[in-house]
């Protein structure tokens, strides 16, 4: 396990509009930000179509599976992390039925709008938090 600790350095509020693609988009906001390391908090919207991936079996590394589709559907959260500029983000989405969701993939298109906020993180190196080995 490893514990790292600091400080919230700024807020970003990150507005897309109808037929922007989110994490391309996210991509270019943390270039143009300059954000290092930080914390998706969250996000409301709607996309046209979506594209994700989920794990698909116990073995490690697991097998994946990349699930597509158009249609309407709510964003009902996305949450994740900024590590060394690299966006790590995962997303909800929703109709009248279910929920569902997983790693966020190019291809989702905003419909109405998608707003997603980040805090940016200052004396917080988070680089490889999100890899398979294990850390001190």
């Amino acid at each position: 396990m490893r514990i790292v600790s600091g400080n919230v350095k700024r807020m970003h509020v990150v507005h897309l509009n109808n037929g922007d693609d989110i994490l391309l988009s996210l991509r270019e906001a943390v270039k143009q930000k300059n954000i290092q390391h930080g914390v998706i908090l969250g996000a409301i919207g709607s996309v046209t179509e979506y594209h994700f991936h989920v794990v698909a079996s116990t073995e490690v590394p697991p097998e994946e599976l990349y699930p597509r589709r158009k249609g309407a559907y709510d964003i009902a959260d996305m949450t994740g992390f900024i590590f060394n500029g690299r966006i790590h983000c995962h997303i909800i989405f929703s109709d009248d039925k279910i929920a569902f969701g997983g790693h966020l993939e190019e291809g989702c298109k905003v419909l109405t709008f998608n707003v997603v906020s980040i805090a940016e993180v200052d004396e917080m190196d988070l680089t490889d938090f999100d890899t398979l080995q294990a850390l001190n």
